[in-house]
């Protein structure tokens, strides 16, 4: 992977301490928010600006399948380890 512009690291500073702040402020279920709708409103598209400049950079090096994922989410791959393959009966069975 190649090494990530200064723009790049700017993006990234920025859209994790959003997403902190965003954490930090929001309130049990139940309870008002701290920040008003336009507040809301502008973080949002903040967030999306930041992360369709973060999509376009990437496209622009060659990594265009990338996209920003927070570390807490789900990945949708899986590793599977190639160790156990082989072992199973050749004709399918299972017992």
């Amino acid at each position: 992977m190649s090494e990530l512009t200064k723009e790049q690291r700017i993006l990234i500073a920025m859209r994790k301490t959003l997403a902190a702040v965003i954490k930090d402020v929001t309130p049990p279920p139940g309870l008002k928010h701290p920040l008003s709708e336009r507040t809301i409103a502008d973080v949002r598209q903040c967030l999306g600006l930041i992360s369709a400049r973060e999509k376009e950079l990437a496209e622009a090096q060659g990594r265009d399948g990338e996209r920003p994922y927070y570390a807490d989410e789900p990945r949708s791959t899986h590793v599977v380890p190639i160790a156990g393959l082989g072992t199973g009966k050749p004709d399918g069975s299972s017992g």
